[in-house]
């Protein structure tokens, strides 16, 4: 998924440098003011956004695991309420984190190495697997079509690159709904790139731009947990009315209304009215995020991990023909199978697996880019302090 999810806190003021400590007397050059200044608050995480991130990257694999079994009334009616809400969430939290993006240096490479080179690299890692696993030589590997759930890398470049134009437009929220409603009019936006769920999603992406960390204080009263209770049972009854009658496509947002075998009209109609249902219960579940840490907190910081190789499982088991078996149709057989999701989801999260694919997910690519001229200065300023307490350590006393 996405950047690192972040807030502020205090640390103790470091000790001055050896060099400038006589005693215990601070160096002449340090006044007793600034020597009782405060030290800058240092960058920490928040428990509440990485909580968030691991229980809906746990909503994602157990919706895909969900998938298979959609032949199955009960498992469907869960899948349609968990996909009302699980992708809307994580893309409000990208949206939320993204305020501050801009077309600096600094932001294009956090952008090319944290998202557009893993979807290079797992892009071609599942085309190689759908054609060696699957037993297809043929398939082709293609960047513009992305495979399975990686559509969210391109649209999460897209998003961010137009972040800035989103920051400036006087009512962002409305030109993206105006922009989602006309995306479902038209089936010939086609498939390269997603594009079309890069636009009936883009309203939660502009949503959570414009959010403040005060509406994320609202919605964790105890009054919209308590409310929450009858919406997700409402939820819930809805999903279970609407399997024979409504298309599951539409919670998807990558098709047209017309492809949907729908008139024309009814593509911004649905379309608004799915969103809306999206958001009630994106609040919902928000509600319910713990704030405090919890054992599963320091799993958030590595869900873009779980999210990018937990679909080679999926594949796997849809190549095996695992999800064939008669038993996942029986209550204990899909309630298996829904633990099973989540804890190969939880395990991908973890330190081993974050270490052994960083290279390919969080790439530092130095070698890629121009340095900008603060960072040579600083470079060639600490090359030059170097060699000075070098040169200061061979003069003898």
């Amino acid at each position: 998924m996405t950047n690192s999810q972040r807030t502020y806190g205090n640390r103790r003021a470091p000790l001055p440098p050896a060099e400038s400590l006589a005693d215990g007397v601070p160096s002449p050059r340090t006044t007793h003011k600034e020597s009782a200044r405060p030290a800058p608050p240092v960058r920490q995480r928040d428990a509440f956004f990485d909580n968030a991130k691991y229980l809906a990257i746990v909503l994602v694999a157990v919706g895909h695991a969900w998938g298979q079994l959609l032949d199955v009334r009960a498992v469907e009616t869960a899948y349609r309420v968990v996909y009302t809400f699980h992708m809307p969430a994580f893309i409000l939290i990208s949206g939320y984190f993204s305020r501050s993006f801009d077309l600096r240096p600094k932001y294009v490479k956090r952008l090319v190495t944290g998202v557009v080179v893993p979807y290079v690299v797992f892009e071609t890692a599942y085309s190689l697997f759908e054609r060696h696993g699957n037993d297809r030589p043929g398939h082709g590997i293609t960047l513009l079509d992305p495979t399975y759930h990686l559509w969210f890398l391109c649209a999460l470049v897209v998003w961010r690159v137009t972040t800035p134009v989103w920051r400036t437009v006087r009512h962002p929220l409305a030109v993206s709904l105006v922009l989602a409603a006309l995306g479902s009019l038209s089936p010939r936006i086609g498939d390269d790139l997603e594009l079309q769920r890069v636009l009936q999603f883009l309203p939660f992406f502009v949503l959570g731009l414009t959010l403040r960390p005060e509406h994320f204080q609202r919605v964790r009263h105890r009054s919209v947990r308590l409310m929450s209770l009858p919406v997700l049972a409402v939820a819930t009854a809805v999903a279970w009315w609407s399997v024979p009658r409504m298309h599951v496509g539409w919670l998807y947002h990558k098709s047209a209304a017309e492809e949907l075998s729908a008139p024309w009209w009814s593509g911004p109609v649905m379309v608004s009215g799915t969103l809306a249902c999206s958001l009630v219960l994106t609040v919902c579940f928000f509600a319910w995020v713990p704030r405090r840490h919890m054992w599963f907190t320091a799993l958030g910081a590595g869900t873009i991990y779980g999210y990018l190789v937990h679909g080679f499982f999926v594949k796997a088991g849809i190549y095996a023909g695992w999800f064939d078996h008669p038993a996942l149709r029986e209550p204990l057989g899909a309630v298996g199978l829904t633990v099973l999701a989540a804890a190969v989801i939880t395990l991908l999260c973890t330190g081993p697996v974050r270490r052994t694919l960083r290279c390919v997910v969080e790439p530092k690519m130095a070698w890629a880019f121009v340095r900008e001229p603060a960072e040579a200065a600083r470079g060639h300023a600490r090359r030059e302090n170097t060699e000075v307490r070098t040169q200061g350590e061979r003069v003898p006393v």
